[in-house]
């Protein structure tokens, strides 16, 4: 599979070999789709996930306005293990900050302690993280993502998060961020397009 951002318009997901390309709900219920969808990343369309051609009545833009100094890396050594996260990347899912909060502090600096929980907690949730912002490294050799099939999930009120390594054709990616997982926006409203930004929550949006 993969995934090429169409000018200001949708996202254009094919399956060279002609199967029908993963697409599902966070339920898990499998949408119908052929070997190649358009998906709806302006926010509008009335049929979503799917593109209804609602981004051109809206002139949709797929300019990226974030600030690209923010895009870094940084790195957090416990004593058995080295969180690493990118900020610029993070989609704010909430699994890290929600799931384990001795490690990952709202309002704290620095915001990361990566020894106050064991390491297979941290490793557990670091892997829930649907954005990639979030990596880690044991005895100085960084992690590999499990294997995964390619599936695009449509979160409920948020991003598309793309399991499986599927290709994202001519994006830059953030620095360290996974080529594996990922989260493209749906909303139309992210600054860092096509990656998510976690605009959604703070502009309502709802879908389904």
């Amino acid at each position: 599979m993969k995934i090429t951002c169409l000018p200001n318009g949708p996202y254009s997901v094919s399956e060279p070999s002609g199967a029908k390309v993963g697409l599902c709900r966070e339920s898990g219920a499998a949408l119908e789709a052929g070997p190649r969808v358009a998906l709806c990343r302006c926010g509008g369309s009335s049929r979503k996930p799917f593109c209804d051609g609602t981004h051109a009545k809206l002139g949709f833009s797929d300019r990226n306005a974030a600030d690209a100094s923010l895009d870094r890396r940084v790195a957090y050594e416990g004593k058995e293990i080295t969180i690493f996260d990118n900020r610029a990347i993070c989609a704010h899912a909430g699994f890290c900050t929600d799931g384990l909060k001795s490690v990952f502090r709202m309002n704290a600096e620095p915001w990361i302690e990566p020894d106050a929980a064991a390491v297979d907690e941290v490793i557990a949730t670091i892997r829930k993280c649907p954005s990639g912002a979030l990596s880690y490294a044991r005895n100085g050799v960084e992690a590999s993502s499990p294997p995964r099939a390619p599936v695009v999930t449509v979160m409920n009120d948020g991003p598309y998060a793309v399991t499986g390594g599927i290709e994202l054709v001519a994006v830059p990616f953030g620095e360290g961020a996974s080529r594996e997982h990922y989260t493209l926006c749906r909303c139309g409203g992210s600054k860092n397009k096509p990656f998510c930004d976690g605009t959604h929550w703070s502009i309502g949006f709802k879908d389904p």
